[in-house]
């Protein structure tokens, strides 16, 4: 018998999930980290990303990133629902359609995959043009 004051133990399952979402958001920040430096890995989707899994992983973590002198900037506008800066947008958008049309043009030979490819680059770029501008970046 347990006693009713001692807390239940959290189920393996629910730690498994915890130390993935843990792992892959540390794998995030560190890519996004990288990001500022090399002009291809995009630096605020992967921050955003560590942030989300931090949020169901781990408070102290979650807590660290959006309080963080130079990454929490980056995304704290976003997740405030603020929006993202205009020079953001066009670089977003203008990195993803300079990579997916090299990716479908001269990489993918399957003609679905390129279209879906298209499809894809077309989406994001509705989802960034609908999310609100922010003035100052």
């Amino acid at each position: 018998m347990t006693p009713v004051d001692q807390p239940t133990p959290e189920p393996l399952r629910a730690r498994a999930l915890k130390l993935a979402l843990l792992a892959a958001g540390l794998l995030s920040t560190g890519l996004g980290v990288l990001g500022i430096f090399l002009p291809l890995l995009p630096t605020v989707p992967l921050l955003l990303l560590a942030a989300a899994c931090f949020a169901r992983s781990s408070e102290k973590f979650y807590n660290w990133l959006i309080g963080h002198p130079r990454l929490g900037p980056m995304i704290n506008g976003y997740l405030e629902g603020e929006g993202i800066p205009l020079r953001a947008k066009i670089s977003a958008i203008t990195l993803l359609w300079i990579s997916i049309s090299i990716s479908a043009l001269l990489v993918v030979p399957i003609t679905w995959v390129k279209a879906l490819l298209f499809l894809i680059a077309s989406g994001v770029t509705l989802h960034l043009l609908r999310l609100p501008t922010r003035e100052t970046g």
